[in-house]
């Protein structure tokens, strides 16, 4: 004998089983394809990214006498005016 809690859990799993429409548009195995190329493609992304990134040989401050040398080629050319 089924009692009443039962009886109204498996009505609400057959509304759910009729409101279900057969025709309507999921992503299904092509989506998960595409989601999982797209993953793939930004993961060799950033481990090119990783590689070239360690390439980069960067000076903080620049030694001794190129201090000023190299802070007026960082500032760029004189704006012009008028």
């Amino acid at each position: 004998m089924m009692s009443a809690t039962s009886t109204l859990a498996l009505t609400h799993f057959v509304t759910l089983a009729d409101s279900f429409d057969k025709d309507k548009v999921t992503p299904g195995v092509l989506g998960f394809i595409v989601f999982a190329v797209i993953g793939g493609a930004v993961w060799l992304l950033m481990k090119s990214m990783n590689k070239h990134m360690k390439k980069v040989d960067f000076e903080e401050q620049p030694k001794g006498g190129e201090a000023g040398g190299t802070a007026s080629a960082a500032q760029g050319p004189e704006p012009k005016t008028g």
